[in-house]
């Protein structure tokens, strides 16, 4: 794990428990007077909107934070799992790990009972950006161009997948090229090793391709395309139309039609406890605009912004505070319990699984497993999410 966290940033948390029936107040909350969030790497949005949060905890509370970035889904989550951080800025990793596909469905890992606080969804998308030298203006002219991906980071890599399959394109029809982490693959495409890679439209790196002699552009996904959206969605289920109007190369004046999905994403398992989640979740909520500002996407944790009814549930402490703070209805409650369902589903086809001999050979016992997966969730007359 050492290897794969390449910085610290030290801040101060607020320091509080959840102590009462009533209402907390903002100076009520206890919070542990020290804590660890994993994010994505320094710079990025994930990263820069998690110190944000950590600031605001530091002088709101006076508790101490330490931000770790880490360069893939795994190594975001495994300090997560140890219990040696109390939440993890995630993307759309949360939901393969939840389902227990990809790198996830190794057999230290299998299906995480992963559950959500909140989520960002502001001015930006998740996109391909594409160096500008490429001459590429469309989704479909990425095809023979040199794609990033990440190991170790199915969020990434899939989320990749799913915007060129938009032009109709599979991992068959480009070039892929593997980078140890987020910040090497950008790094990557402005040191022209490779042509395009997935981010959010205002993460640091796409600022320095677009600032670099490549520059960046993001080809649009027309949202009247609704060819291009359905296959969009078969590969990423979790994406749904933006038009952007903020990122490198984009602004007000300049949008561009493209998607997203909640990102960062503060996600915590299941198991941990309600209070200590809920008053997690109700500092972020009450000091909304002692943060709000401090790193381009955070205003996309307003609650009147947050994504209900997704693909991965919310947690019973943070769907406490969302309900005080008049965001939680019963389809919200309704929905969730279905999901939660779900992953009881998915943590007992991964023990039954894990009791039947699998084959030792990881290429085969992921083969084993996702046909185990498959027909746990038929049975249970559930959607499958990732067909062969």
């Amino acid at each position: 794990m050492s290897r794969q966290i390449i910085a610290l940033a030290s801040i101060a948390l607020a320091a509080s428990t959840f102590s009462g029936p009533t209402i907390a107040r903002a100076q009520d909350l206890k919070l542990p007077p020290t804590m660890s969030f994993t994010a994505y790497d320094t710079g990025t949005a994930g990263f820069n909107i998690a110190v944000a949060v950590g600031k605001m905890m530091k002088d709101k509370y006076g508790s101490d934070v330490r931000v770790l970035p880490a360069g893939n889904d795994v190594a975001r989550l495994a300090p997560l799992r140890a219990g040696r951080a109390v939440l993890s800025w995630m993307g759309s990793g949360a939901y393969f790990a939840q389902e227990g596909v990809f790198e996830f469905g190794a057999k230290e890992w299998g299906p995480q009972p992963l559950q959500i606080t909140l989520s960002s969804v502001d001015c930006n998308a998740g996109s391909v950006g594409v160096a500008r030298d490429t001459g590429v203006t469309q989704i479909k002219d990425l095809k023979g161009k040199r794609l990033g991906f990440v190991v170790g980071s199915p969020a990434l890599n899939q989320n990749a997948l799913a915007i060129i399959a938009f032009g109709g394109l599979t991992k068959n029809d480009v070039k892929i090229v593997e980078f140890a982490s987020y910040s090497a693959m950008w790094k990557g495409v402005i040191n022209n090793d490779a042509d395009a890679a997935f981010a959010t439209t205002i993460t640091a790196p796409a600022r320095e391709l677009e600032n670099s002699p490549r520059g960046i552009i993001w080809p649009p996904l027309p949202h009247a395309d609704k060819a291009g959206w359905e296959r969009v969605k078969r590969v990423g289920a979790f994406f749904n139309p933006l038009v952007a109007t903020c990122g490198a190369g984009i602004s007000p004046s300049n949008p561009i039609e493209l998607g997203t999905y909640p990102y960062p994403i503060a996600t915590v398992y299941g198991s941990q406890p309600a209070d200590q989640v809920y008053a997690i979740t109700k500092a972020m909520i009450v000091n909304f605009d002692a943060y709000k500002d401090g790193a381009p996407g955070a205003t996309g944790l307003a609650v009147k912004t947050q994504t209900m009814n997704w693909v991965v549930p919310v947690h019973p402490g943070a769907a406490k505070a969302l309900k005080e703070a008049g965001h939680w209805t019963d389809d919200n409650e309704a929905h969730n319990n279905g999901l939660l369902k779900r992953q009881t589903v998915l943590t007992s086809a991964w023990a039954e699984y894990g009791k039947s001999n699998p084959p030792a050979d990881e290429a085969k016992f992921l083969q084993g497993w996702m046909a185990a997966r498959q027909a746990a969730l038929a049975k249970a007359g559930m959607p499958n999410g990732f067909e062969e």
